[in-house]
């Protein structure tokens, strides 16, 4: 990878010279629909991270820092602003972002930084496929000829591809209508699509409320998912130390959510529209996400092919890593916090699948996270639970094939002689490896009961909107 030497020169020996103006303009694009940029737009905008770290001292003595932050259903106009000059930071998925590089490299002199990564999943969970929850579809080939929505430019538009490839399906196969994820929600409660593709949480907020069922994971893809922040060249050559003190936010807003995801959900669904209960599934220990915003070798060639598919299928303009992924400001706030980022760099990656033997979980309403031994003794704490009047906000089990969080009323299970309960996501999944052995719903593994126990977990299907979807100041 390319060094930007003379810019970690510039950050260590730019002679400090007064300030030119008194106020500073900050304008960042975030998602509050997309939890994986979570760590860069909602908890540094609310927990104030940003205003922390912002320089006030030599140069910037006096200044006034004017934070804007717009909030957007999807990354691609997060680009379409920025390249009009109205945007300086953007927070996206691995296909926008590389789309925005790509884009910038094609103009005559403006130019985008990619300066860290927000999380990951190793595998690509976080993207997937949503029917209508009583939809007979039960895999994509029953989708040939049916019409997907997608947010067109999406890092779930990009799985569609990737998918397709895998599955060796032409993509003319499908029908793509690009819509956004509230219009996605609304057409598969409204049964108005076949099925909706989108990134995280969509597909886990619809299962969660009971409107949507899960019949594709990116992860069987199995290519790893990364959200990040770009910048542009123009900001960034301007104001590197603001740089560093976004990425010095970035991080803290990491530590943030890794010390208490409890805390941190249900505060994170406060700010947005998504229940707590869909962010816990993300943020907990063994859940979806993990935060680390270095870029790994394995992250870089990720892109490298995330674009290899977005050039073939979508034409998109080349893209020159070397000169698009820096990590120099990155370095820079790893050293300023006293932190190690060559440390950092060598840690390999979580791999979902050591999740397969963590116990099963029980969200009760008012009580926080229990855990338990087995899935039998988690169904047993259901039905107690109903026994006894009490609300299960969730619960959740783990996929026996990938490592996956599962909420456990979505999930199938098989029980084999002498063998513990194990969970599935799909019923093809769980009908693969049984051989045999008996697929239950979690109606049927609760004896009857599922029928209490779903109701017990029900939530509404409307959608109440929180703070996102608007511009704020701080």
């Amino acid at each position: 990878m390319l060094r930007h030497a003379a810019l970690a020169l510039g950050l260590l020996a730019v002679p400090l010279a007064p300030a030119a103006a008194k106020t500073i303009d900050i304008r960042i694009g975030h998602q509050s629909m997309c939890t994986d940029t979570y760590p860069a737009g909602e908890v540094v905008m609310h927990m104030g991270l940003l205003q922390k770290y912002l320089p006030h001292t030599g140069k910037y003595a006096g200044v006034k820092y004017d934070v804007e932050w717009s909030d957007y259903s999807s990354g691609a106009p997060i680009t379409q602003m920025m390249m009009a000059r109205k945007l300086d930071f953007g927070v996206m998925g691995d296909y926008p972002l590389v789309v925005n590089g790509a884009r910038f490299q094609a103009t005559a002199k403006e130019r985008s930084y990619l300066i860290a990564l927000t999380n990951y999943n190793l595998t690509g969970a976080g993207n997937g496929i949503v029917v209508p929850a009583n939809s007979p579809v039960q895999s994509i080939r029953d989708l040939e000829g049916k019409a997907i929505s997608v947010p067109v430019g999406s890092a779930a538009w990009g799985m569609l591809f990737e998918m397709a490839q895998d599955a060796h399906i032409p993509m003319d196969k499908f029908k793509v209508v690009n819509q956004d994820p509230m219009v996605g929600i609304a057409s598969i409660a409204t049964h108005k699509i076949a099925a909706h593709a989108d990134f995280c949480p969509i597909s886990e907020y619809m299962e969660f409320n009971g409107t949507g069922r899960m019949i594709y994971s990116g992860s069987a893809t199995d290519i790893p998912y990364l959200h990040g922040i770009v910048v542009t060249k123009a900001f960034a050559d301007k104001y590197p130390e603001l740089v560093v003190a976004y990425i010095k936010a970035l991080i803290a807003g990491q530590q943030w959510i890794t010390a208490d995801p409890v805390r941190a959900a249900t505060l994170l669904s406060k700010w947005t529209m998504i229940p707590k209960e869909v962010l816990y599934l993300y943020f907990s220990h063994g859940g979806y996400l993990h935060p680390d915003p270095t870029f790994k070798p394995r992250w870089v060639k990720t892109l490298a092919f995330d674009h290899s598919i977005l050039a073939k299928y979508a034409h998109i303009p080349p893209l020159d890593m070397k000169t698009w992924v820096n990590p120099t400001y990155m370095e820079a706030a790893y050293k300023q916090l006293g932190l190690s980022y060559a440390k950092a760099l060598a840690t390999p990656p979580y791999n979902p699948k050591a999740n397969i033997d963590l116990p099963p979980e029980l969200w009760l309403s008012g009580q926080g996270i229990k855990t338990y031994p087995s899935v039998p003794a988690l169904l047993a704490a259901i039905k107690a639970a109903g026994s006894a009047k009490q609300k299960v906000d969730a619960a959740y089990v783990y996929d026996h094939a990938t490592g996956l969080k599962l909420f456990a009323q979505y999930a199938y299970y098989v029980t084999q002689p002498g063998q513990p309960v194990v969970a599935y996501m799909t019923q093809g999944e769980a009908a693969r490896d049984a051989k045999g052995a008996k697929v239950q719903t979690f109606a049927a593994a609760m004896g009857g009961d599922g029928a209490m126990a779903t109701a017990m977990m029900a939530h509404p299907t409307s959608m109440h909107m929180g703070p996102g979807m608007q511009m704020q100041r701080n």
